[in-house]
């Protein structure tokens, strides 16, 4: 009877061991987040418009910090537009379910909800850090999208940009 006794309480002890020790032994790192659908280095070119007379071309570094707030970060850079100007930032962006960027719903970009113009200098560069909040959109949701800037007088396209994919963090 004794002997059963330490045989449970071995056995137990046994495996409350190994328990602790595949625990101990598992690897706990957080898995890593590939930042490339998350920060996207966005450039402005003429090719897809109509008018390729403009030589302006342009940058936008969209970062979505890893915060709760989901505030994107539009720093947007203009070179070689028309001189002491006004431009407007806008995107457009289809579910991730249709291949393409193909969505002529474009919304123009500014301080959150307000629409901010990038001004030029007298060279026809301009720079405006402009956000999104996108906190009302699932976590997760994977579009593709695509950036144009357009004229703020005339309303035209002066610069595009390629079709990103994003997914909201």
């Amino acid at each position: 009877m004794r002997t059963k006794q330490l045989r449970t309480i071995f056995g137990t002890l046994a495996l409350f061991t190994l328990m602790i020790s595949l625990f101990v032994s598992c690897e706990k790192s957080k898995p890593v987040e590939d930042p490339q659908h998350f920060d996207l280095d966005v450039t402005f070119h003429t090719e897809n418009l109509k008018d390729q007379s403009n030589k302006g071309f342009g940058f936008l570094k969209f970062r979505q910090d890893p915060d709760t707030a989901r505030i994107i970060t539009l720093d947007t850079y203009v070179f070689n537009l028309l001189p002491n100007h006004s431009y407007l930032l806008q995107r457009a962006a289809n579910p991730f379910t249709d291949p393409t960027c193909t969505n002529a719903s474009w919304l123009t970009l500014g301080l959150g909800s307000v629409a901010q113009d990038i001004e030029t200098d007298g060279k026809g560069d301009g720079h405006e850090t402009l956000f999104r909040d996108v906190t009302g959109v699932a976590r997760g949701s994977d579009f593709h999208i695509d950036f144009q800037i357009i004229d703020a007088v005339t309303l035209a396209p002066v610069l595009s940009s390629d079709c990103y994919e994003f997914i909201v963090r």
